[in-house]
């Protein structure tokens, strides 16, 4: 099975930004963390991050070209404003599983509200860095 992780904007800056919210943990040590539960679960693991809409796009339809089995989607403040990333994802015909660190739910009102979600097959909130292993699951076990 082969898996993409999209990371949106600023988290790269994991361990860094709002420590209370997003946890102590960095971008590197997180993307070792699902590496090595990959590996565990004989799942083939490309992670990838970008600050810019069009390059998440870009890897969404990669994923597409390069046959991904599932995705697992962060897409962080664009979750709240990317019609662009929900087109992108509705258009491929994998699964993708969108994952948030923080319960969006529990934070301002205009993070309630996931402009991607719909294009998924299910969201993930609120588990922190565990949320990627669980999203990992699910695509496996789907």
């Amino acid at each position: 099975m082969k898996i993409m992780v999209i990371n949106g904007p600023n988290l790269n800056f994991l361990g860094i930004r709002e420590k209370n919210i997003y946890g102590t943990m960095s971008y590197d040590s997180l993307c070792s963390y699902i590496h090595n539960f990959c590996d565990d679960i004989k799942v083939d693991v490309t992670i990838l991050q970008s600050n810019i809409e069009g390059e998440i796009i870009n890897s969404l339809q990669n994923a597409y070209i390069e046959k991904y089995d599932g995705i697992v989607i962060n897409p962080g403040a664009y979750t709240h404003t990317s019609i662009a990333i929900l087109d992108a994802i509705k258009s491929i015909d994998i699964p993708v599983v969108e994952v948030h660190l923080s319960n969006i739910y529990s934070r301002e009102e205009f993070r309630h509200k996931s402009i991607t979600a719909p294009g998924c097959i299910g969201q993930i909130s609120g588990f922190g860095t565990y949320g990627y292993i669980l999203g990992i699951l699910a695509l496996k076990n789907r």
